[in-house]
């Protein structure tokens, strides 16, 4: 197992990594009704539907907001415009316990399904629903990490300095758009818990109930993996799956495991971005949508 060790030399350490064999970022989606709701405004006279999302708010979020006080972890906090309208007391506490809070649209709806101009709506609603909260987010996340070639540019026209939507990479790199640098933490379906725990009948949001002791070993496998190659260990948790308690216990044994380690650093996204633009190793790409030819794959 590769593991990093401190240089003797005494020019300053500028990689992403510092002295770690891999960073880990715990990144949490505080979604409440919104993927429900997504699928359609009528899921609203579901009561099992909003009351399977109300668990968001209710439990699943004071729950892991407990558990990170637990290790003194920072994290990093992804909320939808409409649910820090919805839900204000609960996203400004996330805020007074110190974590990050980014930003994560207004409605959830995957921005591969709207218009240029609906994207753009959903990037100003959202910024101006947690702007009213006295949040200020740097980082953003496509609802369903459905990031369209649009979203970069978007994302730096707001101000914003750092994405996490793009699956092409395990370690940060930097996308040059007209309005500056976006860094890029690639996120994963592997570190996603949704591919773990979501189950929902009506609207369908996933048919998959894991034990938790199986996500611990597909994301602690992944975890030794990025410590060999230096590379990022994000999780995505949602609180309304995470949040629930036998779910909530894994974590903890998650967090555990990654401080057993002793060469892995917690960090938020934000921090990570700093860390990223300081590190002049990293690749710099400029997107370039794909041209696919009629001929070659002539159904839409």
């Amino acid at each position: 197992m590769t593991t990093s060790t401190k240089s003797n030399s005494t020019t300053p350490n500028t990689s992403w990594r510092g002295d770690s064999a891999a960073i880990a970022c715990l990144t949490f989606a505080v979604d409440a009704e919104t993927p429900v709701l997504a699928a359609g405004r009528r899921y609203s006279s579901n009561a099992m539907a909003m009351s399977h999302q109300s668990y968001d708010m209710r439990r699943g979020l004071p729950r892991l907001l407990g558990i990170l006080d637990e290790f003194s972890i920072r994290s990093t906090f992804f909320v939808p415009g409409f649910v820090a309208e919805m839900h204000p007391d609960a996203v400004s506490s996330i805020a007074e316990k110190g974590h990050e809070i980014a930003h994560h649209s207004y409605s959830h709806r995957p921005s591969t399904g709207l218009t240029p101009s609906q994207e753009r709506e959903e990037f100003e609603r959202g910024m101006e629903a947690l702007s009213a909260l006295d949040i200020h987010p740097v980082g953003y996340r496509a609802p369903m990490w459905a990031a369209t070639w649009d979203t970069a540019e978007l994302a730096t026209e707001f101000g914003l300095k750092y994405d996490t939507s793009l699956m092409d990479d395990d370690r940060p790199y930097v996308i040059s758009t007209g309005n500056g640098p976006l860094v890029e933490l690639p996120p994963h379906w592997s570190l996603d818990d949704w591919e773990q725990y979501a189950y929902l009948p009506e609207p369908h949001l996933g048919n998959v109930i894991e034990p938790p002791e199986k996500a611990l070993s597909v994301w602690t496998a992944e975890l030794d993996g990025m410590r060999e190659w230096g590379g990022l260990f994000q999780l995505t948790a949602h609180s309304f799956l995470s949040g629930r308690p036998g779910r909530a216990q894994n974590l903890r044994k998650l967090i555990e495991t990654v401080l057993d380690r002793g060469d892995v650093e917690f960090r938020t996204g934000e921090e990570l971005c700093a860390a990223a633009l300081r590190d002049h190793s990293l690749d710099w790409r400029k997107q370039e949508p794909l041209e696919v030819s009629a001929s070659a794959y002539p159904i839409w």
